[in-house]
C-alpha cells in the first residue's frame, strides 16, 4: 500500500499515477481530507489530554501541601492557570466568594472527568476516521513506474522482444481440445459432471505430460536459476490476502469458507508474500528467490461466449510461481532476471514466445512495473499470456509489514518484492500439444520432458 506520508509530500505523482492507469482520482481528495481530519482530531485530543494531566498534578499539588504558606501557593498557582475557566467554584472568586480547599480539589477533578469524555468521544471519532482511511488506502493501486508506457488497456501493451519461428505445418493443425479428446487425454465431460462448466480431467499421459512440465519447471529454478523450494499450504487465512494486494479489491474473484476464516489462494503469490510477514531481515539474508508449485483456484470472470472451449480458463489451474524479496536499489534488476528465467523455461521447451511490456492501462493493482511472457499456440492461433512477471516496489511489503536492515542496528526499511509465473498451466500444456503435435495427430514430447515421462517420447 502506499504510505500517508509518501501521498502527502507526492499528491501530484499519485494523481498524476491513478490518471494512467485510468483510475479514479477522486479517491485521493478523499484520503487527504480524511487525513486532515484525522491529524486534526488528534491534535484536539492531544491537548485535552495534557489539560488532563496538568489538571491531576494540581490535585496531587494540593494533596501533597503540609504548610498554609505551601497550600496558598498550590491555590495561587492552581487559580492564576485556571484564569480563564468558565468553572463555578473559580468564578466565585472572581465575585470574591471564598473557597476552601475541597471545593478547589473537587473542581478540578471533576473538569478532569469532563475532558475525559471528550477524549473518550474524540478517540471514537480518531478510530472512525483511521478504519475509513485505512479502508481507502487499501484501494489504492501502487505508483506506475516512470518508464512503463501509457495506454488504455491491453491495446497499449508493447512487444519487446520474441524467440522461436513459428511452426509451419504440412496440415492444418487442431486445437488442443480436439487433440485431447482424439488422444483420450483430456475428458471434458466427466469434469463438468464433477464440478460443473469450466473443470475437466486430464488422463493418462496427459495427467503425466502436466506433471512432467511442473517437475522439469521445478528443477531448472532450483538447480539452474538459484530458487530455494517452498511447498505452503493451498489456503490462508484473510490477512495474507490483504498483504498480497487481493484484498479488499478482488474479493470477488476468490474462494472462501466462512466457518474457518480459509481462503482458497489464487496463487502461490499470496503464501510467499507473507512467508516473511512482520519480520526483520538482515542484510545478509539478501536477496531471497523462491520458487513454489501450488493449484490455483479463482472465480474467472468470464466474458459470455469468450473462451467456452478446451481449458485455457478455468477456476483451477496449477501453477509455478517464482517471488523475490530484495533490496529496493536492486529491484529493477531483478525483475530483469526474473523475466530471463520465465523465459529460459519456454526456450527450453522450445516453443516461440514474445515478451509484452504491460501499458499503465493494463497494470496489475499491485504493480509498478510488469512484463507478461506469451507463448505462441498453433492450433489456437493466438499468443497465451503463460507468465505476468511484475516488480511491486515497497507496496506488499508494507501491507504484510516485512522490512530488512540495510546495515548491522539501522533503522529497518521495507524490502521490495518481485513476483512471476515460472510458468502457468494449462497454457504451456496448451502449447505444448498443439506446437508438437503431428499429421497423425500424435504429440512429440519435448527432448527437455522426456526424462519426466518415464521414457515415452510419442503420445499418441
Amino acid at each position: 500500500m502506499l504510505s500517508l506520508q509518501f501521498i502527502r509530500e507526492n499528491a501530484e505523482v499519485v494523481l498524476e499515477s491513478m490518471a494512467k492507469r485510468g483510475a479514479d482520482t477522486m479517491v485521493i481528495d478523499q484520503v487527504v481530507e480524511l487525513d486532515q481530519q484525522r491529524r486534526r482530531l488528534l491534535r484536539q485530543s492531544e491537548t485535552l489530554k495534557a489539560t488532563q494531566n496538568q489538571l491531576s498534578k494540581w490535585v496531587g499539588l494540593i494533596k501533597r501541601t503540609s504548610t498554609e504558606e505551601e497550600l496558598d501557593q498550590a491555590k495561587a498557582a492552581v487559580l492564576e492557570a485556571m484564569k480563564d475557566s468558565k468553572e463555578p467554584w473559580y468564578l466565585r472568586i472572581l465575585t470574591g466568594g471564598t473557597l476552601v480547599v475541597s471545593e478547589m480539589t473537587q473542581g478540578l477533578i471533576k473538569e478532569s472527568t469532563e475532558i475525559g469524555k471528550q477524549i473518550k468521544q474524540l478517540d471514537e471519532e480518531v478510530g472512525n476516521t483511521e478504519r475509513e482511511l485505512d479502508s481507502l488506502l487499501l484501494e489504492l493501486p501502487n505508483i506506475v513506474h516512470p518508464s512503463v508506457p501509457i495506454g488504455r488497456d491491453e491495446g497499449g501493451n508493447v512487444v519487446i522482444r520474441s524467440w522461436g519461428k513459428i511452426r509451419g505445418f504440412p496440415f492444418t493443425p487442431l486445437p488442443h481440445w480436439e487433440l485431447g479428446e482424439r488422444l483420450d487425454i483430456i475428458d471434458f465431460e466427466r469434469g463438468v459432471k464433477l464440478s460443473g462448466s469450466r473443470f475437466y480431467i486430464l488422463k493418462g499421459l496427459g495427467a503425466h505430460l502436466q506433471r512432467a512440465l511442473i517437475n522439469f519447471m521445478l528443477d531448472l529454478h532450483t538447480t539452474k536459476h538459484g530458487y530455494a523450494e517452498v511447498y505452503p499450504p493451498f489456503m490462508v487465512k484473510r490477512y495474507c490476502l490483504v498483504g498480497s494486494g487481493n484484498l479488499p479489491k478482488f474479493s470477488d474473484n476468490l474462494y472462501h469458507d466462512d466457518e474457518d476464516d480459509f481462503w482458497l489462494i489464487p496463487t502461490a503469490e499470496v503464501p510467499l508474500t507473507n512467508l516473511h510477514r512482520d519480520e526483520i531481515l538482515e542484510h545478509e539474508d539478501f536477496p531471497l528467490h523462491y520458487v513454489a508449485y501450488t493449484p490455483c483456484f479463482r472465480r474467472e470472470r468470464m466474458s459470455a461466449g469468450k473462451d467456452t472451449r478446451g481449458i485455457k480458463r478455468g477456476h483451477q489451474f496449477d501453477k509455478v510461481e517464482l517471488y523475490k524479496f530484495v533490496e529496493p536499489e536492486t529491484s529493477d534488476d531483478e525483475l530483469q532476471r526474473l523475466v530471463r528465467d520465465a523465459e529460459d523455461v519456454s526456450r527450453r521447451l522450445e516453443i516461440p514466445y514474445r515478451v509484452v511490456e504491460l501499458c499503465s492501462g493494463d497494470l496489475g493493482f499491485a504493480a509498478t512495473k510488469s512484463y507478461d511472457i506469451e507463448m505462441w499456440a498453433s492450433g489456437c492461433g493466438e499468443w497465451l499470456e503463460v507468465s505476468s512477471c511484475s516488480n511491486c516496489g515497497d507496496f506488499q511489503a508494507r501491507r504484510a509489514n516485512v522490512r530488512y536492515r540495510p546495515e548491522p542496528g539501522s533503522r529497518p526499511q521495507f524490502v521490495h518484492t518481485l513476483n512471476g509465473s515460472g510458468l502457468a498451466l494449462p497454457r504451456v500444456l496448451i502449447a505444448v500439444m498443439e506446437n508438437y503435435q503431428q499429421a497423425d495427430r500424435s504429440i512429440v514430447v519435448p527432448d527437455v520432458l522426456r526424462p519426466y515421462m518415464g521414457g515415452v517420447s510419442i503420445i499418441r
